[in-house]
């Protein structure tokens, strides 16, 4: 967390309350001037969700990758939702994450306890609230990048519809979640409710930095990555 948010008194809210809240506060560390180029991709407007197909364009890279079009997520299957089961690992093929998720609970402060910024491959799990397949939206969350450069979600914002999460559960089951929605909000304007209510389905959110930087105040958004399990393996 960066100095700003320790001095902050303690807070006790709501589990959801407070999980809003510390992406509000921006999770990864400040940059402090590591060599990552440009900055992490960010979300385009085509991925957001609710953006229908026909408006998506045919080549968005210019490279003759598969259309956007073939990549929309099918309408919400019925899929039977997992009992509750602590996370082991997170892999997101298409932006090469395959990194191990640890239990993260609240600080002393109140606030969600980010992983440990020294790592840059590791993501964590909210314990307190949805376990990945179950029904509701489970939360992932991971630095964009540390003082040293590039973090496990740093190309979270590349992602597109269509794109697979596997969640790898203690209890030895996968599960398989598809990309519906990929946005980046402002941390003044976050929508806590849109980002973490329940839909009636399994969901997964996975959240990083994101938006605009500075040194001053480092990211000014997050990016939120909307997905639904589409398969129990």
């Amino acid at each position: 967390m960066t100095e700003d948010e320790s001095e902050q008194p303690p807070r006790r809210r709501s589990p959801w309350g407070v999980l809003a809240l510390v992406m509000l506060s921006g999770l990864a560390m400040m940059r402090n001037g590591a060599d990552v180029g440009d900055g992490p991709p960010q979300p385009a407007a085509a991925a957001a969700v609710g953006v229908p197909a026909e408006q998506l364009p045919a080549d968005p890279a210019g490279q003759g990758e598969q259309p956007m079009q073939q990549l929309q997520p099918a309408p919400p299957a019925e899929v039977e939702p997992l009992e509750h089961s602590s996370v082991q690992r997170i892999k997101i093929p298409n932006i090469k994450v395959d990194a191990p998720v640890m239990p993260v609970e609240l600080d002393a402060q109140g606030w969600i306890a980010a992983p440990p910024p020294q790592d840059p491959n590791l993501a964590g799990w909210y314990l307190n609230g949805i376990a990945p397949g179950q029904r509701g939206s489970a939360v992932i969350v991971g630095h964009v990048d540390n003082a040293n450069g590039p973090a496990v979600f740093y190309g979270l914002g590349a992602l597109r519809k269509g794109n697979h999460i596997e969640v790898e559960r203690y209890d030895g089951r996968t599960a398989v979640f598809e990309v519906y929605g990929v946005e980046v909000f402002s941390k003044e304007t976050f929508p806590g409710a849109r980002v973490y209510g329940d839909t009636g389905q399994p969901e997964l959110r996975v959240i990083t930095c994101g938006g605009g930087y500075s040194k001053a105040r480092g990211y000014d958004g997050n990016v939120v990555v909307f997905a639904r399990m589409v398969q129990a393996r």
